[in-house]
């Protein structure tokens, strides 16, 4: 068993836990700017959202130093000899039995590891649900002051320790500032973010096509780039139904020479673009953090379930109307500051809360808000969804697999569950929106 590693050294020793590819990128970053220098250990948590080697090398992962693991299995490899930092980079449901397998497998060690759960972006919906979720974590990362004063609001509304919620910022906000490319370097460029699962219905998603294509035949001499999150059969964070490859191939005439699709790291677009669109994506903010243009769209109105309620009082909403006649938003500064896109320090508290629980004597007991006394008709159902039992034990067959297990029978496995995700895409993709159709009429 490795030794524990010494609090006085720099940088602590990481495990990160990721569920899909934007979550990854968000653990991945956050990890290096909680311990700069931190070359933190991934385990991939096993599940519909399995991102696939291209999509984790899309957001920078090395997939070849991944371990692929299940909630029982993490529990258990998360020794708290070994380990300074466990960040959970998860949908909330997966943190919340995390935090309760931890508490039972690290019960009775001399010291335990801090535990680091937040949000990948904009938190527009569920905001109750995904909070107490994640109470019990020693810091739930808030990435912006608007955010931290709605946490511990919620927190302290249901009587439960606040002190977690730690404001930073969002990781990935990083790159040069905008500036305008001059006449012949590039075209003008223009960037509609799509989203997976905003808007959701197939009349909305073709609409928004339809405009960003209508938009690059107004304007011929400028580059309109239709920026995807995934290549068709890949899950991301959020199910994807329609595909917007499936809505371009049967676009009359097609995409214009001047508009098409493209994929690579948000990052790498914002770098080639003049003004970033979208409908709610946290693309937004890496584009403001940037000072590049940004629309965020009220064609199909400002609502909760799209999202774009968030941006509010941003300067930013506008219509694709008036993006074609010529007119750019203008951000304001107050709003900016509220929404983190200010990121110089902002990771600096979080810094000396992960040193102080480090110091000895080391964090207190895992206390979640949620137990078997406080919620027991739901606990125990997120638990086992999980592989826990309501003490957080591994439920039986869930735990570790047996160091002996022949690469035959590991092999096997791997091909099974790869069945299962492809049937759930196809489910998701082709099967399910059949059936929505068929109900409508």
């Amino acid at each position: 068993m490795p030794s524990a590693p010494s609090h006085t050294e720099s940088p602590p020793r990481i495990a990160v836990l990721a569920d899909s590819d934007t979550r990854w990128k968000w653990g991945a970053l956050t990890a290096r700017r909680l311990a700069p220098g931190a070359r933190p250990d991934g385990f991939l948590l096993r599940g519909r959202a399995t991102p696939t080697p291209r999509q984790l090398a899309e957001v920078g992962v090395d997939w070849t130093r991944l371990t692929e693991t299940t909630g029982p299995e993490f529990a258990a490899a998360a020794d708290p000899a070994r380990y300074d930092v466990v960040l959970l980079a998860c949908v909330g449901g997966a943190v919340q039995a995390l935090l309760h397998g931890l508490a039972h497998a690290w019960r009775g060690a001399p010291r335990r590891p801090a535990v680091v759960t937040g949000y990948v972006g904009v938190v527009y919906e569920k905001l109750a649900d995904g909070l107490l979720l994640r109470h019990g974590a020693d810091l739930v990362l808030a990435n912006s002051r608007h955010d931290a004063e709605r946490f511990r609001a919620v927190y302290e509304g249901v009587g439960a320790d606040a002190a977690g919620v730690t404001q930073c910022a969002l990781p990935f906000l990083e790159g040069a500032p905008y500036e305008p490319a001059g006449p012949g370097i590039r075209p003008y460029t223009v960037v509609f973010a799509a989203q997976p699962s905003v808007p959701e219905r197939r009349e909305d998603r073709r609409y928004l096509l339809e405009r960003a294509v209508r938009h690059a035949r107004l304007h011929p001499r400028r580059e309109v780039l239709v920026k995807l999150r995934s290549r068709p059969g890949e899950h991301t964070t959020h199910v994807e139904e329609l595909p917007y490859q499936r809505l371009a191939a049967r676009l009359p005439g097609g995409l214009p020479a001047n508009c098409r699709l493209v994929y690579g790291t948000m990052g790498g677009v914002l770098d080639r673009t003049d003004l970033l669109v979208t409908v709610s994506s946290t693309a937004a903010l890496e584009a403001l953090h940037r000072g590049i243009p940004t629309a965020v769209l009220t064609d199909l109105g400002v609502r909760e379930q799209l999202g774009n309620h968030h941006f509010l009082g941003s300067g930013c909403l506008v219509s694709w109307d008036r993006i074609d006649s010529g007119h750019l938003p203008k951000p304001e500064p107050e709003w900016l500051a509220r929404q983190g896109v200010a990121t110089e320090g902002a990771f600096e508290a979080a810094r000396r809360r992960v040193a102080e629980l480090l110091a000895p004597p080391g964090p207190p007991p895992l206390a979640p808000y949620y137990t078997p006394e406080t919620a027991p008709g739901y606990l125990p159902g997120i638990l086992a969804r999980h592989g826990f039992d309501p003490a957080g034990r591994p439920l039986p067959g869930r735990a570790a697999p047996p160091d002996g297990e022949g690469a035959l029978r590991r092999a096997a496995r791997g091909a099974l569950r790869e069945a299962a995700r492809g049937a759930y895409r196809h489910g998701v993709q082709r099967v399910a929106p059949v059936i929505r159709r068929m109900g409508e009429l």
